[in-house]
Parts: C-alpha cells; structure tokens; sequence
C-alpha cells in the first residue's frame, strides 16, 4: 500500500510502499476513502522535533478487525481518529474513535463533518452560551470554524460574528449564517462578545481576550500556544478554557457519542453542511499541507487515497 511519510522537521513529504498493517486488539483496519488535513498536524511537520506518523481524520470501509472489536464488522462505513499513520490506503483505527457514517453520507462528508464539528460543539459547550449570547469565532472559514460558526446559530447564539485573516474570506463566513465579519487587523473588533472560540492563539490571543465582554469566556483550541496577562482577566472578570477533544474521547465516550449523534442529525435536517475547500490525490498531500499553511481555505481540505 501507499503511504505518506517525510524524513526530517519541514519534510519534504514522500510516498513510500509499505505491507498493509494488521489491526492489533480493539482495532479496526480501514480502507481510506477520504482523510482530513487539518491545522495541528501541518505545525507538527514542521515543528516537531523528530518526525511523526501523520494521522488525524479518516474515513472509509473496514477491511478487518482486531480481537475485542465488538460494534463493527468488515463492510461497515466508519470514520474516526487515527494516531498512527492515516495518510495512507489503509490505516488503523481504535475501536473507540470509530463512528458510523450513515448511509446517506459520502466519506468526504463524514471527514469534513465528524471531527471538525466535534470540537466546535466541545468549544461551544465549554464555553456555555445561553441563548441569547454572542459569539465570535476566529479561524471562521477554517476546517472547525466553518462548523462553529454554524453551531453556534443553531444552539440560540443572537449574534455571530466570525473573525478571519483575509477580507476575500467574509462572504464565505457570512453565506454560513455570521452577522457580522472581522479581519485579524481590524483595530475595532465591534461590539465585545460572550463567547470567543479561538482557534489561532499566539499574537491573536490578547485581541480575542480582549474582545470579551465583561464575564466573557475564551475557549482555547488551538495548537498556538499564546500568552495572556491575569490582569487583562481580572479586568471584566473574564474566563479562558483549554479544551481538549481527545480527552472527551477517551474518558467521556457517553457525551463524545451524544455529540456525535446530534451532528449527524443537525446534517440530516440541512441546518450544518460541511465544505471541503478542495481534495488533493495522496500524492499531493505536499499541496494539501501548503492549501493548510497558506490560511486561504474556505472549510476543509481532504486527502483521496
């Protein structure tokens, strides 16, 4: 099978043959029909110290099974995270990172749709908006941010405002129901919000805080990193929350599983619809990661095996 790797921090990434991996206990092999690229393991090929398998968001049928599977078979449409190496034909997947994909979905749907809106529904939750709030997004075009921004209308939010790094991106945001749309620059953010999901951090953190208002709460996504004053908190009595999605998995499955079931059923209805801003062959994923480093896509960018 095909599968992408690199040799040294920055790449240049490759593909290689290698055998086909056997699934180990409570593991499924998948047969990639589509996987997501997303933000985090873009910074890792050039961050990392020593390279890393390039995993994250996959989707397709599985092949196989490994002892202790008990809720899929081979033939089951899934998708889910993998923490091994999923830019690939085939790949590993545990057991409880797998969702089904239902019947009337495509695979690059499902990839576009299960992750991304799993952490914008964590973010939108560990920042407890009552209806009526406001809530501001950054990364409002993004693979995740397009879904929020969604969300976050549809959870009772009275005002969206999506925050984005290029001005060509605002009519994108705002045809996903944001009322307003401001750019990173911008020296007025507009009125202050509830609400901020930030998925940049760095340089942006301080603006983002300071965009709350008072008992305003941040919820930190990102990869970033960033640095904020405890006064710019204590000023406004503002809050900001570290959320993790792969903590929800592993020690939540029951709320991880609820959300899961809620995004599928907000698909069905038509009230979130995924955009893949473009689908690179396995042996683009150089330009799949490049669309990524860019900060020009409008919603996700897929790899097709």
């Amino acid at each position: 099978m095909r599968r992408v790797r690199y040799r040294s921090a920055g790449g240049p990434l490759f593909v290689e043959e290698t055998p086909v991996p056997e699934p180990g206990p409570g593991e499924l092999l998948l047969r990639c029909a589509a996987v997501g690229v997303t933000l985090p393991v873009v910074r890792k090929v050039t961050e990392a110290a020593q390279p890393i398998p390039l995993g994250g968001e996959v989707a397709g049928e599985v092949t196989a099974v490994g002892a202790d599977v008990t809720r899929f078979r081979p033939g089951d449409r899934v998708t889910g995270l993998c923490f091994g190496h999923g830019y690939a034909d085939f790949a590993p997947l545990r057991e409880a990172m797998a969702s089904p994909v239902p019947a009337g979905a495509s695979f690059v749907e499902a990839v576009a749709l299960v992750r991304s809106g799993l952490v914008a529904l964590g973010a939108l939750a560990a920042a407890r908006p009552e209806r009526g709030e406001s809530v501001l997004v950054t990364a409002a075009a993004g693979g995740v941010g397009h879904l929020a921004v969604q969300l976050a209308r549809v959870r009772g939010a009275a005002r969206v405002v999506g925050a984005v790094s290029d001005p060509a991106k605002a009519d994108f945001v705002r045809s996903l129901g944001a009322d307003e749309v401001i750019v990173y620059g911008d020296d007025d953010w507009g009125d202050p919000v509830d609400c901020v999901l930030d998925a940049v951090g760095g340089d942006l953190l301080a603006p983002a805080v300071a965009a709350l208002a008072p008992g305003g709460r941040l919820v930190a996504y990102s990869s970033g990193g960033g640095t904020i004053r405890a006064y710019d908190l204590l000023v406004g009595a503002r809050s900001v929350i570290g959320f993790q999605m792969a903590r929800i998995a592993r020690e939540m499955p029951e709320r991880y599983e609820r959300w899961r079931q809620e995004l599928w059923r907000l698909f069905e209805q038509g009230l979130v619809r995924p955009a893949v801003h473009a689908e690179f062959a396995l042996e683009e994923a150089a330009k799949a990661h490049e669309a990524i480093e860019s900060h020009g896509n409008l919603g996700k960018v897929v790899l097709r095996p």
